[in-house]
């Protein structure tokens, strides 16, 4: 595998795990009744808090943002044009995007937006090659 496709393959799992943490913050899971609620069919979920809405939205919008790398990082891969923008660009989307969770879950605004102009940059220069 590749190193572009590497980092890919880890911001895809970053994804996951912002998901899962929303989820589980959600539900309360490291509680018994939070954890019936998170193995269950989710029927009856509580209001979430501040904190439960801002991880979804932040796993929320690392879906939207791996949409739009992801398509980018593959056509440039498979149009042979993976050169150390691409790289730069996956590291860059990464570092940035790993950043951002918890900065959001702490609620610190000026800093996530900061994070997140990283991660677009990365896409940015993905988006470069293929110009």
């Amino acid at each position: 595998m590749t190193d572009d496709l590497r980092w890919l393959a880890w911001s895809v799992a970053l994804t996951w795990a912002m998901l899962l943490a929303a989820s589980l913050y959600r539900a309360a899971a490291w509680t018994p009744v939070g954890m019936k609620l998170a193995l269950g069919n989710r029927e009856n979920m509580p209001p979430p808090d501040a904190m439960a809405g801002r991880a979804d939205r932040a796993a929320r919008n690392m879906m939207e943002a791996l949409l739009l790398f992801a398509p980018l990082l593959l056509a440039a891969h498979l149009a042979g044009k993976a050169d150390a923008r691409v790289l730069l660009g996956a590291q860059l989307f990464f570092w940035g995007r790993l950043a951002y969770a918890p900065i959001y879950w702490a609620g610190i605004p000026y800093l996530r937006t900061a994070a997140w102009v990283v991660a677009l940059w990365g896409t940015g220069l993905v988006g470069s090659v293929l110009l």
